[in-house]
């Protein structure tokens, strides 16, 4: 990186920090610490619910990861991480979030221990929090490192790369809460959708020898297989890592489990200043995932007409290969920024959710009882310092994965399946009591590492991955159903008292206004039209 580059890097990272101080500081403050810390005192309008969902999720793990799968399945299967994503989008706009905000939850878990029990509560928050120090936070650093180190020849190790990040991101979770991560998250939103999209349309130009609209023909034109999206088998006769059987079973359940039960997502549409707000903000982002494969699959694809300029070793650095190929050097500095920006975005996101877990229902919960508003936030901030140490540490030893979106995905299902079918049968059933959400969770973690771990051999090709065995998102279709089955007998034998079920219902005063927005349902035909219209469009180009 150059003087230049790397001087409108400094530049406008440091304008990012320098507006979300200066609008965070003239928006409204909670006299609740608490609840101005961890939900930014119920004051952010849609476009920063909107935009801080979508930095929360986009981030260089998807960048490096999904394009890494895309460019190594040779088909554009992966483009259903993103179409299903808004079906999930949707259900929390019309059916989580009004469950959520009704009665004034600061975390997801917390609508548990009204349904269930506080033990429920506690082991799902748990399960959330191992999932955010073993996968999440770590693999964010990773790719992260990666992606910078790979697009702008950086010469430091790995590991100093990702300690510079953790703590650049760690000091808007920290010291700012909420609203400074949510606002910088939306800053950052804007530079990603410009450079992001930049990105394919400069390779497209590239490929087409200058021409935009002659790279556009080449991809249509010139291996249309490349652009399937409902298959089992790429032009090698290999299996891809998105069969279309699995968008029947285990796809659309861990794409519910992410966008309307997990915490570091759903927080945002919880500090919603309204119920019309958040269902805007999350419709809204949903409406935007359909963009989302032209940066996350497409550069994939380009990459596979473009093998004879770009040095790729291995998949993931696809994305790193393609960005240094195409991009013009006085910009490097800027996409740098904003690469950094997306970085910092899923990072800070992750950590401000661990902590507000952690200080709410475990220090608040078990240690200090008693603790002040004060005392709960200061916890938050330190253990959210622990967190951060612990992802720097664990980054680098993600090196020895062979594709980090696939191990991400796959560690994530060994606690989502429990959760989401607990959550599903909380909201959709009143007789399930808090002994089957425990034992059910068992199950479900043990079905589920059973399949991914020690799985079935040589199952039918409808049903397998690319060694012959039964695919994972298979597998975690048939624990989800094993989870809820058991949940279900349970709650047939032994089922909840009236006076359970009365005391479950009763709700505390919603803080926010509840008038639902009155184009919600409007909204949600339109993407599910669009998402549907873009699956035929594309089937019919690559057949």
């Amino acid at each position: 990186m150059d003087n230049f580059a790397l001087l409108s890097f400094l530049l406008a990272t440091a304008a990012v920090a320098f507006f979300t101080y200066t609008i965070v500081q003239r928006m409204k403050r909670s006299d609740n610490p608490t609840e101005e810390y961890f939900t930014g005192g119920r004051a952010l309008t849609w476009p920063v619910v909107a935009g801080s969902l979508l930095l929360t999720n986009l981030s260089t793990e998807q960048l490096v990861g999904l394009n890494g799968d895309v460019f190594g399945d040779k088909a554009l299967v992966g483009v259903a991480w993103e179409a299903l994503a808004a079906f999930a989008m949707i259900a929390t706009a019309l059916i989580f979030l009004p469950t959520y905000l009704a009665s004034g939850f600061t975390t997801t878990p917390a609508f548990l221990e009204k349904r269930f029990d506080k033990t429920t509560r506690s082991m799902v928050s748990g399960l959330f929090l191992f999932g955010y120090v073993t996968v999440l936070l770590p693999v964010v650093l990773y790719t992260g490192s990666l992606a910078l180190k790979g697009m702008f020849d950086l010469e430091f190790p790995i590991w100093m790369i990702a300690a510079t990040i953790g703590v650049l991101g760690s000091s808007y979770a920290i010291f700012g809460g909420l609203k400074s991560v949510a606002v910088s998250d939306t800053l950052n939103g804007v530079g990603l959708l410009i450079g992001g999209l930049a990105i394919p349309a400069l390779a497209l130009a590239k490929l087409g020898d200058g021409s935009f609209f002659a790279g556009l023909s080449t991809l249509f034109n010139s291996k249309p297989e490349y652009l399937a999206v409902l298959t089992q088998t790429n032009i090698d006769e290999k299996v891809v890592s998105v069969p279309w059987p699995t968008l029947l079973t285990g796809m659309m359940f861990i794409q519910v489990f992410y966008w309307s039960t997990n915490q570091v997502i759903v927080q945002r549409a919880m500090a919603a200043k309204s119920l019309a707000e958040g269902q805007k903000g999350v419709l809204f982002a949903s409406a935007m995932k359909l963009v989302g494969p032209v940066m996350l699959c497409l550069p994939g694809i380009i990459a596979l007409h473009m093998t004879d300029v770009l040095d790729i070793e291995k998949q993931d650095q696809v994305y790193g290969a393609v960005v240094r190929h195409v991009l013009p050097s006085w910009s490097i500095g800027l996409f740098a920024a904003v690469l950094l920006g997306s970085i910092l975005s899923s990072f800070n996101s992750a950590l401000n959710s661990a902590s507000t877990l952690f200080s709410l229902q475990f220090y608040k919960g078990y240690l200090n009882t008693q603790a002040t508003d004060e005392e709960i936030v200061a916890t938050g901030k330190r253990f959210g310092m622990f967190l951060a140490v612990a992802s720097i540490i664990i980054a680098p030893l993600l090196a020895q994965m062979t594709s980090i979106f696939t191990y991400l995905q796959k560690v994530n299902g060994l606690y989502s399946v429990p959760i989401i079918g607990i959550f599903m049968l909380g909201i959709a059933t009143k007789h399930v009591p808090a002994i089957a959400a425990k034992i059910g969770m068992v199950v479900g973690m043990a079905s589920y590492a059973f399949f991914t771990f020690i799985n079935f051999k040589d199952v039918p090709t409808f049903f397998a991955n690319g060694d012959g065995d039964l695919h994972w998102l298979h597998g975690y279709f048939i624990s989800f159903i094993l989870s809820v089955g058991v949940m279900l007998i349970i709650g047939q034998q032994q089922p909840k008292s009236e006076a359970e079920i009365a005391a479950s219902e009763e709700r505390d005063p919603a803080p926010v206004d509840m008038t639902p927005w009155k184009h919600a349902k409007n909204a949600s035909y339109a993407i599910m039209a669009s998402t549907v219209g873009i699956y035929i469009l594309l089937s019919m180009i690559s057949n």
